[in-house]
């Protein structure tokens, strides 16, 4: 059995993750796709941090032994931050390897450029992770919507404030306290700035905005307005009155206008995203043909996250057999 070996950038949440999940599904993956898949290498910045890690044999902290192995095909990017993210992956394609990356803020300034040069080196980017976390939105709108066009979105894109959000409705805590169980829980990081004041969704609404419309709004004319000032009293009121407040995205065009925000909305019962709860995210695509489609599932945490990666490797891995079996074909037409 052919043995496809890959590099894992990165050892946080997302990471471990991805790592665990490979670990634990690899026989699976060998048998629907007649692979099997070895990470072999793990970059990370600071290898004292991961001394109890069940991988530590494989980390290093030098990016050029990656690039070096020609043997490694695929690399996984679970960084946080634009940079070093953009800068490896860039070099990764010139190196002509696939890249999977779930860093929606890298991806949102760069994604552009990272598809155009991957088409110049023919191979492939995986971005699914980049936005919604499990839910297969990306592949939802490359693959199967070739006719429909989109005209508008409008979702719950991060699990974390839709959580804090949730609990605090639910059970009645303040915004502090609900923040507080959301990090004990590993929905939130310790600085959870990104999820609460709306960067987080920000940016996987202008990677939607770019797939769907190709071009992306002026960030400086989107409204952002986050849920860390919502009260529990503003929850209670609404709920009396038959509504939740929701942390909404929300993408369209307006005479050749994009129009995007990211703010708390309050929504009736009819409303499509009412009942979407907790960390899970919720999708509603509004197209000309079909209609209204809508998607949900859980959009916070390390494996919502490895999972799409993990199909975004599949896509990958079936593309490659299926062009090997092209050119196998090919070559025996030929001698015929």
């Amino acid at each position: 059995m052919e043995k496809i070996q890959v590099a894992l950038l990165g050892l946080g949440t997302v990471g471990k993750g991805v790592y665990r999940t490979l670990q634990k599904l690899n026989k699976r993956i060998e048998e629907k796709l007649g692979v099997s898949i070895e990470v072999t290498t793990i970059l990370v910045k600071h290898p004292e941090k991961h001394r109890n890690f069940e991988g530590n044999h494989l980390i290093t902290t030098d990016f050029q032994h990656i690039l070096d192995n020609p043997e490694i095909k695929l690399v996984l990017e679970a960084i946080v931050g634009v940079e070093p993210a953009y800068s490896y992956l860039a070099k990764s394609i010139k190196a002509k390897k696939h890249v999977i990356t779930a860093n929606k803020a890298m991806f949102a300034h760069h994604g552009k450029e990272l598809l155009a040069l991957a088409e110049d080196y023919h191979v492939q980017v995986g971005f699914e992770a980049t936005t919604a976390g499990g839910i297969p939105i990306i592949q939802t709108i490359r693959k199967l919507l070739h006719v429909n066009q989109i005209r508008q979105v409008t979702a719950i894109l991060n699990g974390t404030s839709n959580y804090i959000l949730t609990e605090m409705r639910e059970k009645k805590i303040p915004f502090k306290q609900a923040l507080y169980q959301a990090q004990q829980l590993g929905y939130a990081e310790l600085d959870p700035t990104n999820d609460i004041e709306g960067f987080d969704a920000f940016f996987k609404l202008m990677i939607l905005s770019e797939l769907i419309f190709h071009e992306q709004p002026a960030w400086s004319n989107v409204d952002r307005i986050g849920i860390k000032d919502i009260t529990l009293r503003e929850l209670l009121e609404q709920q009396e009155c038959g509504k939740r407040i929701k942390h909404l995205a929300s993408l369209q065009l307006i005479d050749e206008q994009i129009r995007a925000s990211i703010i708390p909305v309050s929504i009736p019962a009819t409303h499509p995203l009412y009942s979407i709860e907790g960390v899970d995210n919720g999708i509603v695509l509004e197209t000309d043909l079909v209609g209204r489609i809508i998607l949900a599932g859980p959009g916070a945490g390390a494996f919502p996250t490895a999972s799409a990666m993990l199909e975004d490797l599949a896509i990958i891995l079936r593309s490659l057999h299926q062009s090997t079996i092209t050119v196998s074909q090919e070559l025996i037409n030929s001698t015929t």
